[in-house]
């Protein structure tokens, strides 16, 4: 049973968490009764929680049928990964020109436990990787910037997806984009970071021209 000061917010995280490890399912109907008597709590709270994820876009309201769980479609995906080109290399120019040690060190460490392992666990590194590309954000200190990532809810959209491509293919990726910010390089930094999700983009543009081909 699920016990907070304020229910709404700890609801919020554990169905976030539901969607994203696919016990709620894209599309799936939302029962709230099921859901309240799960988590052991209380139907107010719980709509509560449910129109904070609508408002993130990952859960929708569908008149006289009721709430359901927000399908993305290939498209919707592709386009996401265009919004956190333009977003996280703004980010990652506003880091490079601070040029701040401890910055570097705190995007260094989501990777730190990687280097030269010869396995990577892969939801070890689904989890340093969302952690990066939210710290390239929240590590701008600029409010406006923060509140549209967090409004829109890019990364979890996507990571909802799950990793696109390998450790083996984005370690020394990610390294080159925080290599690029401790250079003090705004240019480097985001042509780096764009390159490094625009490589994500088009292998998913070309797995959605083969399926449809298909």
């Amino acid at each position: 049973m699920i016990q907070h000061t304020d229910l709404s917010q700890p609801i919020y995280i554990r169905l976030k968490e539901m969607i994203r490890n696919g016990e709620l399912k894209q599309g799936e109907k939302i029962i709230q009764e099921k859901i309240a008597e799960k988590l052991g709590v209380s139907r107010t709270p719980l709509m509560k929680a449910l129109l904070a994820l609508e408002n993130e876009y990952l859960v929708e309201s569908v008149p006289r049928r009721g709430m359901f769980i927000r399908s993305l479609d290939q498209k919707e995906i592709i386009d996401i990964y265009v919004c956190r080109e333009a977003i996280e290399g703004m980010a990652a120019r506003v880091l490079a020109i601070k040029k701040s040690p401890l910055i570097v060190k705190e995007l260094k460490d989501c990777f730190a436990p990687f280097i030269s392992q010869d396995y990577i666990d892969i939801d070890a590194y689904a989890k340093a990787d969302e952690n990066f590309h939210s710290l390239l954000i929240r590590l701008t200190n600029n409010a406006p910037l923060d509140k549209i990532y967090f409004f829109s809810n890019i990364h979890d959209k996507v990571t909802g997806h799950g990793l696109v491509r390998p450790p083996e293919d984005t370690l020394e990726e990610h390294f080159r984009i925080i290599n690029a910010i401790e250079a003090g390089d705004p240019a480097e930094a985001e042509k780096q970071i764009r390159l490094h999700i625009n490589k994500s983009k088009e292998l998913l543009i070309n797995q959605y021209n083969i399926d449809k081909s298909e």
